[in-house]
């Protein structure tokens, strides 16, 4: 199971509290992300295809009852509540359970704000922490998923009433909900997901988590300032967040990413994972929103994507009936780790692109069978380096999955670059015999090793 990156201000914030709650960081990480799109959303959007489309991240997060998902809220709003003002406690709302009084809340919102100095004000975040709740009731209520797609697109809301027509044009709404797997598979439909209401949001497994020895442990305070003035950056005015041309390959490659899965695998698991691509582009703008940028780096781009990716693991497994996520992995030999690093690099790594991140020293690595050692000036005067290269006979001998193993566990040292030439390892290298298929076969599928 892979592990996200963390990334940028709120990455870090949930970092640092991340030892003092007793949720999985995971769960703090997408809930505050989904509270910080609600708050920029109004203001930020992002270009795809040509369209400027809303950065509106909605996600819900899936364990069995006390495994973390309320602690992993609160600590959310922990790091956020600062840094964005009086936002959340004005426009933080639950309970929607028609399509007519999720239109109404934001129409009445509207109403109230729009002769105030700031005008028109259609942002809400909906936190659902009793979501089978609501799922129970909307069923009666065949206008509700319309209302949430549309919501989603921030495309134009509607509703008739007896008092006359109530209109919210461009909305900022997101929802982030808690569930349990078993009402997850009961209430969100597979019919409802295909029409395109439940695969708009991002479903997370929590994994568990130790028991704290002292629950009277506050929560350490948080510098916000960084995320305060990204908060004052991103709402000053309207901004559209675009690629960079580094970004653009691994855009890409997401994009076939999702296209190949969704085209392999079974209809019931595909449903929900067809919006990864701009899944991923909405929480690539928000990352560069909390960095006060109007574009969006190969670095943003990736971590969102691994957040995404974790999402689809998860939607694959919750379909599957799983209740938690496995995390265990086996350990790989010091040969293997070394050998995943030089294939990384193309063959040809130098020491400090090795040494570091296999927890070795140079003496170990020269003594592994099939690793060539030699010494290269490489052009800046200094003394010569130490390059690691391998036997042609042994070149061949790491595989893509443990290549993605040992990027995942020196991922923390390394940071987004480190995974994401694996990513690349895996998917460029199988990439084209897949894509020229017109009829794709599971068993060939590359992307099934992200899985």
């Amino acid at each position: 199971m892979s592990t996200p990156v963390l990334y940028g201000p709120i990455g870090r914030a949930v970092r640092k509290i991340g030892p003092f709650v007793e949720a999985d960081p995971l769960g703090v990480y997408v809930a505050a992300l989904s509270m910080w799109s609600a708050a920029i959303g109004g203001t930020v959007r992002v270009s795809s295809r040509g369209s400027a489309r809303p950065v509106l991240v909605w996600s819900a997060l899936v364990a069995g009852t006390g495994r973390g998902k309320g602690s992993a809220l609160r600590a959310a709003l922990h790091v956020l509540d600062k840094p964005l003002g009086r936002f959340l406690a004005t426009h933080t709302t639950s309970g929607i359970t028609s399509g007519a009084s999720l239109v109404h809340h934001l129409w009445e919102q509207q109403e109230a704000s729009a002769e105030t100095e700031q005008g028109r004000d259609v942002r809400a975040l909906v936190a659902e922490e009793e979501w089978t709740e609501v799922l129970k009731r909307v069923r009666r209520d065949p206008s509700f998923t319309t209302k949430l797609r549309t919501a989603w697109d921030g495309a134009t809301l509607r509703n008739t009433t007896k008092d006359g027509p109530e209109e919210v044009r461009d909305p900022a709404m997101v929802l982030h909900a808690h569930i349990t797997p078993s009402d997850w598979a009961t209430y969100v439909g597979t019919s409802d997901a295909a029409g395109g209401s439940y695969n708009r949001i991002l479903p997370f497994l929590l994994a568990p988590v130790p028991m704290l020895d002292d629950d009277r442990v506050t929560l350490p305070d948080v510098d916000g300032w960084e995320l305060s003035d990204a908060y004052a950056w991103a709402t000053a005015r309207p901004r559209v967040i675009t690629l960079s041309e580094d970004a653009r390959p691994l855009w890409q490659l997401v994009r076939r990413y999702a296209r190949i899965l969704g085209e392999t695998l079974p209809e019931a698991q595909a449903v929900f994972i067809e919006r990864t691509a701009e899944q991923t582009l909405r929480a690539a703008a928000c990352l560069a929103a909390s960095e006060r940028s109007e574009t969006i780096t190969d670095d943003m781009l990736f971590a969102a994507f691994t957040l995404v990716r974790r999402s689809v693991q998860d939607a694959v497994r919750i379909t599957k009936g799983a209740t938690t996520p496995k995390v265990k992995r086996p350990v790989l030999s010091l040969a293997e780790k070394v050998r995943a690093r030089i294939e990384m690099h193309g063959g040809r790594a130098t020491s400090s692109q090795v040494l570091p991140f296999v927890g070795a020293t140079a003496a170990e690595v020269k003594a592994l069978p099939g690793v060539v050692v030699s010494s290269e000036r490489l052009g800046n005067g200094g003394r010569p380096a130490v390059v690691f290269t391998l036997h042609a006979d042994d070149s061949q001998h790491v595989t893509s999955s443990q290549t993605e193993q040992a990027v995942m566990e020196t991922d923390g040292r390394e940071g987004p670059n480190t995974a994401r030439a694996s990513l690349r390892l895996i998917a460029v290298s199988d990439l084209k015999p897949a894509v020229r298929s017109t009829t794709p076969v599971l068993g060939n599928n590359p992307f099934l090793a992200l899985l």
